[in-house]
């Protein structure tokens, strides 16, 4: 890990919430998931592959904090085969928003010398529930961004859910990546989830980026994919 990032996640995990989790049993909660493709942003993360991912997230008032893994695989790269994500951050409520400030560090395994994918995110978030659907928009920056060595970099999102009936939720999201080194673009998803059971859904999307020339990972393309919390 490196040291921005180990400096990152120790002041928002750790030192913020110390009275708070002394004072609060966590709550913990654990996911796995199976999908036809691993795609970030708009991305494929597996060059159009199946995934399997699983993670664990622990709550403490306002605070919270998680590890998630997801096998990787990427164009010309034949050494990094997973992607380890570890966040951290404060939830609270105002004025009927929801409101998310954290720090998001991915970690690649087994990455070629110079590769330079381990990067940092900083992010703050914002939800409302308007009656069956909720309207958020999200902000991210990266001192240093994935495989762009100093590079800054800016992602914002908006995105809208509703439930139209029971066990099914309606989803999508609109963003643009912002890279300094000009490989900004934009993606966009939409698709629908089925509650299976209280514990498993199933999730089908679409999703599709601005920018086909910058590889076929850049492509449209449908994911299905299945997803367990307990």
């Amino acid at each position: 890990m490196t040291l921005k990032l180990h400096t990152a996640l120790a002041a928002v995990v750790l030192a913020a919430p110390g009275a708070a989790f002394a004072q609060t049993a966590p709550d913990w909660a654990f996911n796995a998931a199976v999908g036809s493709d691993y795609v970030f942003r708009g991305v494929s993360q597996t060059e159009e592959d199946p995934a399997i991912s699983a993670g664990v997230d622990v709550n403490a008032g306002s605070f919270y904090a998680g590890a998630w893994a997801s096998n990787v695989s990427f164009v010309g790269d034949t050494d990094t085969k997973a992607e380890v994500d570890l966040y951290g951050g404060y939830r609270t409520e105002t004025a009927g928003w929801n409101l998310d400030l954290g720090v998001v560090g991915y970690l690649y395994t087994g990455q070629p010398d110079g590769a330079d994918y381990d990067y940092v995110e900083l992010k703050a978030a914002a939800s409302r529930a308007v009656g069956p659907a909720t309207v958020g928009a999200a902000v991210y920056w990266s001192p240093d961004f994935f495989g762009a060595a100093e590079d800054e970099a800016t992602y914002v999102e908006a995105n809208a859910a509703f439930s139209p009936a029971v066990k099914w939720t309606v989803s999508g999201a609109l963003g643009r990546q912002f890279v300094s080194s000009d490989f900004d673009y934009t993606t966009w998803n939409v698709g629908a989830a089925y509650a299976l059971t209280d514990n498993l859904a199933l999730d089908v999307r679409y999703h599709d980026t601005d920018e086909h020339a910058f590889g076929e990972v850049y492509g449209a393309r449908a994911v299905a994919s299945l997803k367990a919390v307990f």
